[in-house]
């Protein structure tokens, strides 16, 4: 594991303690949000933040043009340290972290949800209620097309995989038969 990724889990590790002390778990993961969009919606912005021949009052400053006063204390204030201690590359790791250690406290998970189409709220929702019954999570998913499957839908929750795609149906036919035709 890098240097970067464990200050970065220290970092998150941190601000969840005094989100959770504020009772704004789910306020600050949504701030955490918004400010990684900006800033990816906004790659100019991102370069002067993250420059480091950028002095930190400067970056400070600009920190506080588009922030100040739209989001909380805790979560400015994070910002704030980040550049003043030059780690503003670790932000992405840092939300990604915050938002892991965040759903776990919550009893929560995210479910990647790929398709080849379009799925109604009523099938995310379903989606959602069967994989919370399996995982005993309250799940949130997220849905993302993927034009390379036939058919059906792949899930993916923290590091497991359900398949049941068309193509991975196949392939697990394919196996069977294999195996068979070897004994």
């Amino acid at each position: 594991m890098s240097q970067d990724t464990i200050v970065a889990k220290r970092y998150a590790r941190a601000l969840f303690e005094l989100a959770k002390e504020q009772n704004s778990i789910a306020a600050v993961e949504e701030e955490l949000k918004t400010v990684v969009f900006v800033l990816q919606e906004n790659t100019d912005f991102e370069k002067l933040i993250k420059h480091p021949g950028l002095g930190i009052d400067t970056k400070k400053t600009l920190l506080n043009n588009v922030f100040e006063g739209k989001l909380s204390d805790i979560t400015f204030n994070t910002l704030q340290l980040l550049v003043e201690k030059g780690r503003e590359e670790l932000l992405d790791a840092l939300v990604n972290y915050y938002v892991a250690i965040a759903s776990e406290a919550l009893g929560q998970a995210q479910a990647i949800v790929y398709t080849p189409v379009e799925l109604s709220e009523a099938e995310l929702n379903q989606i959602s209620v069967t994989f919370g019954q399996l995982t005993g999570k309250q799940i949130r998913v997220v849905s993302v097309l993927d034009k390379s499957l036939l058919g059906g839908v792949k899930v993916r929750i923290g590091d497991r995989l359900y398949d049941g795609s068309l193509s991975g149906k196949l392939e697990r036919l394919e196996k069977t038969l294999n195996q068979s035709q070897a004994l």
